[in-house]
């Protein structure tokens, strides 16, 4: 492939350019044709005279690399272009060039110089690291040390460059690191004195808001233990000038501004300030206000550094007074009074305030403010002075008060700094010449100041240059390699120049003592002397007033105006003498120093003048005056050379600070302002330097590994340095272009990226072989897959051919056969259909022929029968008609003769005749009639009977029907009453008709209006069953919503609560977490108590013998307390007890003490007698059976002693009665009167004797039931065994035994109702206090209903708060009556446990023979018979082990002080030693020795502790003393009795419970023992392991070949750290295994090796994290990789142990990220957005520092944009998250200690010889 060379080419506003050879150069050629990076073709001129070539580009592998010297090509554009792309790109803004740590103000507050940053760079090499002031402070320290030299760090830098700040964070860094040797905390006053001096000598320019006007020096002491013990400071070059001045938008001293922002104050009313615009002094600049900075909390800050570095309250008001009154002279009025004098106006308030603030004389003032005093050899003149002049008088007052000031805080700084302790070294702090605006630049107006400065800067030039050679010189002779003398830039002539014998300093001081002398003079003599004797000095043509010197940076002009002045610094001295004269002590502190020279030391008055403040005046008064008139050049000459000889005595480190832009813009870069200052500041000179030898350094190692693709197979020689020499031979054939050091290869400029070049061309054509090899073999696969594809496709296409000839065979055979038979079965169809038609078509034919011959006979035989018919009709018709017509007539005809007729009879029926004719008739008809008569004559008899039935019936009837008939009557009267109603009711009726119409009306309306309504209710009944419909719906939607709100709802509540649950696990682990780390600062502090002792002892030289106390845990002094106070409680009551009886009688207290002597010994025979008794009970168990009767007898007198025991009990009652009667006779004395101290003690003792009375009562009484019980049992035996024998006997006992069974039972019965009675009482107080508890519950049930009301009536958040008061209050109360029942029941189980074991121990003790007497059943008869029958277990080891009191430190030295771990864990069980001391624990308990108890436990914690802090860098030790610690802690829970660990215990485990004392708070002491070791193991496995991680996880290459190393600057390996093994994840996990098998061994209990593992695994991932994030080279996608591999591996040893669910891979999981986030694409949004969604684990800064930190190691891999970067912060924003990049590496997961029982049981525990503790004895 072509390879086009890329240059840099100069341009105007970028300094360098960088463009692309599109034309190979030839020699000879005059131009370049290059192609600029935005495309553009141009012509490059080469430069006729030297025809040098531009420079050439680094390979983009090299470019932002760490350590400028790494650059293959070094020169200017290749290091403006490496410290650009690292500020812009990757936000980087340290770089080492060298020896120097270029640093670049970021105008933004950056997070990188936390607590954490500290930590992790502390201990480093600085080569390991990014480059940070953090690195060049720890190399400075680390030089210290080692070397035993003191150091230097030179910080310098144009003002706004940030060297303030450079220098601050190195000295934070020192008190971080080292701490102080004292309690006196020096870290802090080094540090509280950066923001005084920043107040009183930093002021806002309009480059810097904050900028240094003077330099200083700060040396900062160390002892030889390397810790602070004290610092000095040397200030150099105040600018005073600024007092009294200031340019527009720039500032005075912060601390006016403070004052002034302050005024309102009470304290600041005396001071008479207001608004900064007020005064002159503040306001010139009008920028009174720096934009985030509030003045009045920048003066808190300033008066409480005041305060911590011991500068009282009265001192800083007298400070702020002589402030006040500088501005109140400022603004002083001074008027012209004529042309030559002036004069202040009368009562000018403003010197009135001056006057009264500094305590002098208004007169006076005002006098010398415009006069002067002139002296000659005879007279003394005063001399008016005009206006202009006492202005300028004024004003250099100001500023002499000013920097007198300033000189007297710095002089106390430095004493509040001071310590007795004697300084074993130092570190120095430089930082100068920050207040030169222009840092060496051509200034048209440069005056005396910057002269000084300049003058400053070339010795300090030439300081670093040759320290920059001899590291060159020292270099090469360490290797052995030939060298040349290196040619650099000598400033010694320009320094000569300024400062040698008739330099220009020593020409200003002579003008200066010339009577007349003169800047014009001066000027000429100058030029006079140098400006042909000097290159280096010229003189501008334009002027006789100014000169020019060429400097190591550029040429400078300065103007002679002001030099003379300036250099003499002149004051008035009767304003001097004035202020001598204040009544202010302050102000006479600051001038009694003043000398009678006008002339000050160090001081440089004018406009931009500046002072020295460091050298002070000689305080002797014999030095010669011209000791006292010494100029400022002198002065400032002399200071110079003593810093340099300063500097020169140490070891410099230097830090240069670059100013990126003018406009303080954040993260903005101007190429020209930055070139500048590296010209200015040395870095381009060390570059020159570097380059003009070999800068590119590799050792053999690292060139093998880098360029080992360049070599052959053969070429590879065991020897890796013969190889690289054989390798470097071929492949630069130039032998200058390299040298061959012991370890190092040293290469030219520029070779590095030949060599890079041919690296590259090697990998491209490897890697074009490679793509050639596997495109060939993609296509020889792609080739066979598609042959054998395509021969399927064949084999397949030819089977489908052969099978589709074969069908095709087959159908056509198939198709002929088919069209035979078709054939044959159509044309024999054709002829069936044929003939069926043909048959068809005849029988048609003939069947149609026959219906027609049918149908025509049948038509035939139709057509007659309907003539038939037809005929017939018409003549039955035509008969009908004619039959009609016949009737018709002879009807008309017959009428016609009725008519006629009908006439006649009428006319006959007149005659006689007529009458006879009908008589006859009648007759007839009379006869008949008669018969009829007859015959009704009958019925009517019937009917009459019948009649007269009805008439009866009738009359009832009618009866019936007249009364109805009266009543119709009447009713017909009541209607023709009525009838008169009829009318009124007719009017009625017709209104009511009217009524009836207008209401039928209103009824239709209301119909109407119902019919609507109902219309409208059934529209709106159906809109409503709508409206139903849709609210069932959307009720249904609801209920559903509802249902998936409250399932939400629960899933949040449930989620809230885990969350809940989540965080108060996270509070409880804070809550451990801050608990266990006070613990480890108590214990801190104890050690430091202790050595502060040893310490103490040892310079007291002062031996004292006996054992000397061993501090405890706080607990454990509380135990020892709490055991102290108990006697010296003890002790007081006696003291008191004694107090009181010397009051009482002598007489009554002699009597009461042999009284009370009496009692006891009373009480000492009864307990005797006691014994005895029982002694004798148990002797009478072995008297013969057959001796009865004197059995009986002792049985008598056994009766006979029990009555006199009684008789001795009343007697003692008695002597007790009388006792208190005596007490209270004598209660006329007042001494022994009840309530009196000594009345109650004897009342006490009295009362414990009648106690003890009735419990010895008691016992009696059981004793002699069980007698007599035993009695009846031993005579019914005995009747059973030998009835023949016993016979006699038992007859003469008879009486007796009912007797004494009799007296038994009784005083049995009487026991029993004592005990009923009892029982009564205890019910009615229970009874009694569960009323009192309804009623409080009542009460309570009260108050919580009042407080709910009031709750109610609150708003939500308070009624929660006050619910919550409420309840933890509630809660606390219970807790407290809870702890006061629970301290009673102590206290009773207690007593009882007393009781119960003083009865075991006298039924055992009445058993003791039991065992001896038993026998088989056929002995019976000659053995005795127990009285007793008490059965005894058989007697074996309880799992106890005494000891003796003085054997106590022995068992404490051989089993804790001088036990060897490593045999117990390997020979004996786990835990031994806690089970032992657990066992003498138990009996010191069983003997109920409190004391014992107490001291064991102490000496054990004190021994552990001992140990601890003996051997405490052992791991095997501090893992057994955990272990054991832990096994003792659950034994104490296991058998300390609570149901809660007693659970898993076997019976007989519960048995060995302790039964005497309550050791809670013990357990706690020994938890927070525990806490303390698991802290300690902690600590000592992060030393054993902290220098393995980065080694083994980061540095060494697991998977080889993987990542290859780049080229490295001159800080990769520095001299101040020795080689050491390389570690390698194997080294890890082998100390892993050795810890966990260590811990298993020693019986650690599972759960707290889980948690042991998981810190350690937080450790190995925090470290590898931290390391990662400052270190640029390990940010790659091959590092990626290893680490990769290697976490997989920890996880492998993990799941190998059945560690996977202790939660260790979680803590890896930040590491696991990161490594993902090196190896992901890192291109689109949808790789942002995956990047965001991965690294949940890790910080928004973490991705970002990761991001920009991203180092492509070969060139393949592209670097990450930084509009991707941009991208993944804006997706990042609205994260909640800490902003701290680092991880706590000293983060202690809080420890828990389960409860783990042992199943072991402690009687088996077998001690072993081996432990030497052969005086404990087994129980």
């Amino acid at each position: 492939s072509f390879y086009c060379a890329r240059v840099w080419i100069p341009d105007v506003e970028e300094v360098w350019k960088s463009a692309e050879l599109t034309k190979d150069y030839k020699s000879g050629d005059v131009s370049l044709q290059l192609m600029l990076e935005d495309g553009k073709n141009i012509e490059h001129k080469l430069d006729p005279k030297t025809k040098n070539l531009p420079y050439l580009r680094n390979p983009d592998i090299l470019v932002g690399e760490n350590d400028l010297t790494a650059l293959s090509y070094l020169h200017e554009p290749a290091v403006l272009h490496n410290l650009k792309v690292r500020f812009i790109d990757s936000k980087l803004i340290y770089t080492y060039c060298g020896i120097v740590l270029v640093a670049i103000n970021p105008y933004e507050t950056l997070p990188i110089y936390g607590t954490d940053i500290i930590n992790a760079y502390s201990g480093q090499n600085m080569g390991d690291m990014d480059p940070h002031i953090f690195a060049v402070a720890e190399e400075a320290y680390k030089q210290m040390a080692r070397d035993e030299r003191n150091q230097s760090i030179i910080v310098s830098g144009e003002s706004g460059a940030g060297k303030t700040v450079s220098a601050k964070y190195a000295m934070r860094y020192f008190a971080t690191v080292s701490g102080s040797a004292s309690e006196a905390n020096v870290e802090e006053k080094v540090l509280a004195s950066n923001p005084i001096m920043e107040a009183i000598g930093n002021a806002k320019t309009t480059r810097n808001d904050n900028s240094s006007r003077f330099g200083k020096y700060i040396e900062i002491g160390f002892d030889n233990r390397y810790r602070i013990i004290g610092a000095n400071m040397r200030t150099y070059l105040l600018e005073k000038s600024r007092v009294v001045f200031q340019a527009d938008e720039e500032r005075n001293y912060h601390i006016f501004y403070q004052l002034c922002a302050s005024a309102h104050l009470p304290e600041f009313k005396a001071l008479k300030l207001s608004n900064a615009n007020d005064f002159l002094y503040t306001r010139q600049g009008r920028s009174p206000v720096i934009d985030g900075v509030d003045d009045t909390k920048e003066l808190c800050t300033t008066r409480n550094a005041f305060s911590l570095l011991g500068i009282n309250e009265s001192y800083q008001m007298g400070l702020f007074q002589v402030l006040a009154a500088i501005l109140h002279l400022g603004n002083v009025e001074i008027k012209d009074r004529d042309a030559d004098s002036s004069v202040i106006p009368p009562n000018n308030r403003h010197l009135m305030a001056f006057c009264e603030l500094v305590g002098v004389t208004y007169q006076d003032m005002s006098q010398w403010l415009c006069h002067r005093k002139l002296k000659t050899a005879t007279e003394t003149y005063i001399k008016p002075l005009p206006r202009l002049q006492a202005t300028n008088a004024r004003d250099a007052l100001s500023k002499h008060i000013y920097a007198k000031l300033f000189n007297w805080i710095v002089e106390h700084v430095n004493k509040a700094l001071v310590t007795n302790v004697k300084q074993h070294s130092f570190i120095g702090v430089l930082d100068i010449y920050g207040f030169l605006a222009s840092f060496f630049r051509w200034i048209c107006l440069s005056f005396f100041e910057q002269f000084c400065i300049n003058y400053a800067n070339e010795k300090l030039q030439q300081q670093f240059n040759m320290h920059v050679f001899k590291l060159e010189q020292e270099e090469y002779m360490k290797e052995q390699i030939p060298w040349t003398l290196i040619d650099f830039y000598d400033n010694q002539p320009c320094i000569n120049l300024i400062e040698a014998k008739m330099g220009i300093l020593d020409l200003l001081d002579e003008e200066c003592r010339m009577p007349k002398g003169s800047d014009d003079s001066w000027a000429q003599k100058l030029y006079n002397t140098h400006l042909k004797t000097c290159s280096l000095f010229e003189k501008p043509r334009m002027s006789n007033r100014a000169f020019i010197i060429q400097h190591f940076a550029d040429k400078v002009e300065y103007q002679c105006d002001g030099f003379l002045e300036k250099n003499k610094d002149t004051v008035n001295e009767e304003q001097i003498n004035v202020m001598k004269a204040s009544k202010f002590n302050l102000l006479v502190e600051l001038f009694q120093d003043e000398e009678k020279a006008t002339s000050p030391t160090g001081q440089v008055q004018g406009t931009g003048g500046r002072t020295r403040l460091s050298i002070k005046p000689d305080k002797s008064r014999d030095t010669s005056s011209k000791e006292h008139k010494k100029t400022v050049g002198c002065q400032f000459r002399n200071s110079l050379q003593k810093l340099m000889d300063t500097l020169n005595a140490t070891t410099p480190h230097y830090v240069r600070c670059i100013k990126p832009n003018d406009f303080k813009l954040a993260f903005s870069f101007d190429p020209k302002r930055a070139v500048q200052q590296l010209r200015a500041c040395g870095v381009l000179e060390t570059i020159r330097i570097s380059a003009a030898g070999f800068p590119s350094r590799w050792t053999y190692q690292e060139f093998f590994s880098r360029y080992r693709v360049l070599m052959k197979q053969k070429d590879v020689l065991a020897d890796k340095k013969l190889t690289c020499k054989n390798v470097l031979e071929k492949l630069v054939q130039d032998q200058d272009k390299y040298q061959f050091g012991k370890t190092k290869i040293f290469f030219r400029a520029g070779q590095v990226a030949y060599l890079e070049k041919l690296r590259a061309d090697k990998l491209r054509a490897a890697c074009i072989r490679i793509q050639k090899t596997i495109r060939c073999w993609l296509a020889r696969k792609k080739y066979l897959r598609k042959r054998s594809a395509a021969i399927t496709i064949q084999r397949f296409t030819r089977g489908y051919q052969a099978r589709c000839l074969a069908k095709f065979l087959r159908r056509t055979q198939a198709a002929t056969i088919i069209q035979k038979y078709q054939r044959m079965y159509v044309e024999r169809k054709r002829y069936k259909q044929k003939q069926a038609a043909a048959l068809a078509m005849q029988t048609i034919l003939r069947a149609y022929m026959a219906r027609q011959k049918y149908q025509a006979l049948l038509r035939e035989h139709k057509a007659v029968i309907i003539q038939k018919h037809i005929r017939g009709w018409l003549a039955r018709c035509w008969y009908k008609r004619c039959l009609e017509a016949i009737v018709y007539l002879q009807c008309c005809i017959r009428r016609m003769r009725a008519k006629r007729e009908l006439k006649k009879l009428k006319i006959e029926a007149r005659s006689v005749e007529h009458f006879k004719k009908l008589n006859k008739g009648m007759e007839n008809k009379i006869m008949q009639l008669q018969r009829k008569i007859d015959e009704q004559s009958k019925e009517n008899r019937l009917v009459n009977e019948r009649l007269v039935g009805l008439e009866s019936s009738y009359t009832v009837e009618s009866e019936r029907m007249r009364g109805e008939l009266n009543r119709l009557r009447g009713v017909e009267e009541d209607a023709k009453n009525k009838a008169n109603q009829v009318s009124s009711l007719l009017e009625e009726l017709e209104r009511l008709k009217k009524e009836l119409s207008a209401t039928q009306q209103e009824k239709k309306t209301i119909e109407d209006w119902a019919q609507s309504y109902r219309d409208e209710m059934e529209k709106m009944v159906a809109e409503l069953k709508h409206q139903n419909g849709l609210l069932k719906k959307e009720k249904d939607d609801l209920n559903r919503l509802i249902q998936e709100q409250s399932q939400q709802m629960t899933e949040k509540m449930t989620r809230a609560i885990a969350e809940e649950t989540q965080q108060l696990e996270t509070d409880l682990n804070e809550e451990r977490s801050r608990y266990q780390n006070l613990l480890s600062e108590h214990l801190r502090l104890e050690e430091k108590y202790d050595d502060l002792k040893e310490e103490m002892a040892l310079s007291s030289n002062v031996s004292k013998p006996g054992h000397r106390r061993t501090d405890s845990t706080h607990s454990s002094n509380e135990s020892e307390y709490t055991y102290n106070s108990e006697y010296a409680e003890l002790e007081d009551g006696t003291r008191g007890r004694e107090d009181v009886t010397r009051g009482i009688d002598t007489s009554l207290t002699l009597k009461l003490q042999k009284r009370v002597t009496e009692l006891e010994q009373d009480k000492q025979l009864l307990r005797n007698e006691l014994e005895n008794r029982e002694e004798q009970l148990q002797r009478a168990s072995y008297i013969n059976v057959f001796s009865f009767q004197a059995r009986g007898a002792e049985l008598e007198y056994e009766s006979l002693k029990r009555q006199e025991l009684e008789s001795e009990n009343k007697k003692l009652k008695h002597d007790l009665e009388e006792m208190r009667k005596s007490l209270l006779g004598n209660a006329a004395t007042g001494a022994g009167a009840p309530g009196s101290p000594a009345y109650k003690v004897l009342l006490e003792q009295l009362n414990a004797s009648c106690e003890e009375l009735e419990v010895r009562k008691e016992e009696v009484l059981i004793l002699r039931s069980q007698l007599v019980s035993q009695k009846e049992a031993m005579h019914h035996k005995e009747t059973m065994t030998e009835p023949s024998v016993y016979k006699d006997d038992v007859s003469k006992l008879k009486d007796d035994e009912v007797k004494q069974a009799y007296v038994g039972l009784k005083d049995t019965n009487r026991l029993l109702e004592h005990q009923l009675q009892t029982q009564r009482r205890t019910y009615d107080n229970e009874v009694e206090s569960l009323r009192s508890e309804l009623q409080n519950v009542k009460e309570e049930n009260n108050r919580q209903q009042q407080l709910l009301a009031q709750n109610l009536q609150l708003p939500p958040e308070a009624r929660i708060e006050a619910s919550l008061q409420h309840e933890i209050t509630r809660l606390t109360n219970e807790n407290l009556d809870l702890m006061e029942q629970l301290e009673k029941q102590d206290r009773t189980i207690r007593k009882l446990k007393k009781q119960l074991k003083v009865y075991s121990k006298r039924i055992g003790e009445m058993g003791a023979g039991q065992t001896e007497g038993q026998t088989s059943p056929g002995q019976m008869v000659d053995e005795p018979i127990h009285p007793v029958n008490i059965p005894r277990r058989e007697k074996d080891f309880q799992g106890m082990l005494e000891y003796k009191k003085e054997d106590e430190m022995k068992l404490v030295k051989n089993l804790i002080l001088e036990l060897k771990p490593r045999g117990v864990a390997v020979n004996l069980i786990p835990g031994l030693p806690a089970y032992i001391l657990f066992m003498c624990l138990r009996h010191a308990d069983y003997v109920n020795d409190d004391q014992k108890v107490r001291t064991l436990l102490t000496s054990t914690i004190n021994s552990i502790k001992k140990i601890l802090k003996k051997r405490g860098d052992d791991f095997e030790t501090v893992s057994f003393w955990l272990a054991n610690t832990c096994r003792f802690l659950h034994c104490l829970k296991q058998y300390s009795g609570d149901e809660q660990f007693m659970k898993h215990n076997t019976s007989r485990q519960n048995e060995h419970c302790l039964s005497n004392f309550d050791l809670a708070e013990y357990r706690q002491v020994i938890s927070d023992l525990a806490i303390q070791i698991y802290q300690q193991l902690i600590k000592c496995m992060e030393n054993i392991l902290q220098p393995m991680i980065v080694s083994g996880m980061l540095e060494h290459e697991t998977i080889q070949g993987v990542s290859g190393v780049k080229p490295t600057g001159l800080r990769k390996r520095t001299s101040s750290i020795a080689d050491e093994g390389t570690y390698t994840l194997d080294s890890i996990l082998r100390q892993l295994s050795a810890f966990h098998s260590t811990m298993c061994q020693h019986g650690t209990d599972p759960e707290l090796i889980k948690q042991v593992v998981k810190q350690q695994f937080y450790i190995i991932g925090a470290v590898t994290l931290n390391n990662l994030l400052l270190r640029k080279d390990m940010c790659s996608w091959s590092k990626g990789m290893q680490i990769r591999y290697n976490v997989s591996q920890l996880e492998e040893w993990l799941r190998d142990k059945g560690l996977m669910t202790c939660g260790a891979k979680e803590t890896l999981e930040p590491l696991i990220q990161a490594a993902q986030l090196l190896q992901v694409k890192k291109k689109t949004d949808e790789d942002a957005e995956a990047i965001c969604s991965m690294c949940h684990a890790l910080t928004t800064a973490q991705i970002v520092k990761v991001l920009n930190l991203y180092t492509p190691v070969n060139e393949f891999e592209e670097r990450v944009s930084v509009a991707f970067i941009r991208t993944i912060q804006t997706r990042l924003r609205d994260r909640c998250e800490s902003p701290q990049l680092l991880m706590d590496t000293k983060m202690i997961y809080p420890v828990t200690f389960p409860f783990n029982p042992s199943c072991l049981a402690l009687e088996t525990i077998q001690i072993p010889s081996s432990l030497n503790l052969a005086f404990l004895t087994r129980v």
